[in-house]
This record gives structure tokens, sequence and C-alpha cells, in this order.
């Protein structure tokens, strides 16, 4: 539990959580290990949680028409998919294991049940989310622009 914790505060978005949170996420997350080259879940999928990278390295794809270049992670303490923890909607992306990864698996389910204990944290996570979707908007922005000229 106490390593659970540990791991979810060198993840960012866990930063609005205090240290008895942060414990109390923990013991309801669980770790997973996942071998090179699977697929920790594909794009359309709705995943249950998100993950929190503690060793190795992921690649994020795009499917369909939105496909791009893929992207990768490998710094520790990384989150996949935050949103994944306040809604459940499918993802625009496939997430697969570039090498052997230990994962903390961080279920929705815990998070919310947190967050309507607290109503501070409910609060803060709002925000964060508000900003988080404020920046994709804002790097839209260009695109958008761009549209309209042609």
């Amino acid at each position: 539990m106490d390593d659970a914790a540990a791991i979810l505060a060198r993840a960012d978005f866990f930063n609005m959580c205090n240290d008895e949170q942060r414990r109390m996420l923990g013991f309801a997350s669980d770790r997973r290990h996942v071998d090179a080259d699977d697929v920790i879940y594909r794009a359309g999928d709705t995943p249950e949680g998100a993950y929190v990278l503690v060793e190795g390295t992921i690649k994020a794809r795009n499917e369909g028409v939105e496909a791009g270049k893929p992207y990768a992670l490998s710094e520790p303490g990384s989150i996949v998919s935050p949103m994944a923890l306040i809604l459940d909607k499918p993802r625009p992306v496939t997430i697969t294991a570039v090498t052997d990864c230990e994962l903390l698996f961080v279920p929705r389910s815990a998070f919310l049940k947190l967050i309507r204990q607290y109503p501070d944290l409910a609060q803060k996570a709002a925000e964060r989310i508000e900003r988080e979707l404020s920046g994709y908007l804002n790097a839209l922005d260009p695109l958008k622009r761009k549209m309209r000229s042609k």
C-alpha cells in the first residue's frame, strides 16, 4: 500500500491529493506487469481507470482518421489516460508496451469514491480537467484557423 502511495506521489496528476488520499487510492490500486508488445488497451475501449507508469516504456497511437505519429512515455510517474478516472468514454488511442513494463492501475471507482468523500479534492480535480481541456482546445486553434482559410 505504501509502495503504491509512493508511486502515486511521483505522478503529477495526483499532486492534488494529500498523503492520506494517496494511501487510500494506493490501497485500491494494483500493480500490473505487461510484457513488451502487449496492448494495454485499444482505441475504442472504455478503460475502467488510469495507469501510472512505474517502469518501462509505452507508446500511444491514435487510430483512424486522426492517426498520426505515435508518441512514447518512459518517465516513471507518467499517467496514462487520467480522464478515465472521471469519464467512462472510449479512448481515442491504443496504448502498447514497448518494453516490459510495470504499471499501477488506479480504478475509476476508487477515485470517484474518494472525490465524493472529499469535496475539496473534487474541486481540484475539476480545475485540473478544465485546465487540461483548455490546453487541448488552445492547441487546436491554429488548426481551426487553417481550416477556415481554405
